[in-house]
């Protein structure tokens, strides 16, 4: 009976919790499923998903640049999902290029697709609601490595002109 209890207030402060910012909504127009991924030869290593409330937590820590502050309140969400690869990296490569069509069915936008030698690809999508970006959607891969970011939230496009010198992308 005790241990009953304890898993119906854990699971009451996780439905809590997630309906007061703590986690990214899947509601907002910005959000990409990135759950389609996970196969044999992949491993999810980090999952990290934060809604508003602890991007505004964090915008307060942010004093010396109001700039990153204010995008750090205005986002909704931020997602990250890294996945090892086990063995068969072209196999995932396929996969991650099936999730970017997907999610250009869905409305995405693909603005940067760079494909490198050691079987390396980046691909930057955004989501357009009217005149403004409500998302941007980083899929990465490597040989070892998948890396998937996204971005829930109203972008500015100058924006992206960081965070393309970030990525070090050519």
């Amino acid at each position: 009976m005790r241990t009953c209890r304890g898993f119906v207030l854990a699971l009451s402060l996780l439905a809590a919790l997630s309906a007061c910012g703590v986690t990214a909504p899947r509601g907002n127009e910005g959000y990409a499923d990135l759950d389609a991924l996970p196969g044999p030869d992949a491993d999810t290593t980090i999952d990290i998903s934060l809604g508003p409330t602890l991007l505004g937590l964090a915008a307060r820590l942010v004093d010396d640049d109001p700039a990153t502050r204010a995008l750090l309140q205005s986002l909704r969400g931020v997602r990250i999902k890294v996945y090892e690869i086990e063995e068969d990296s072209q196999g995932v490569a396929s996969e991650l290029d099936r999730m970017g069509a997907e999610l250009e069915q869905e409305g995405w936008e693909r603005v940067i697709q760079v494909r490198e030698q050691q079987g390396k690809t980046t691909q930057m999508l955004v989501k357009i609601s009217g005149d403004k970006v409500a998302g941007l959607t980083v899929l990465a891969t490597d040989s070892v490595a998948v890396t998937l970011v996204n971005v829930l939230g109203p972008l500015q496009p100058e924006m992206f002109g960081r965070a393309i010198a970030a990525l070090d992308a050519p």
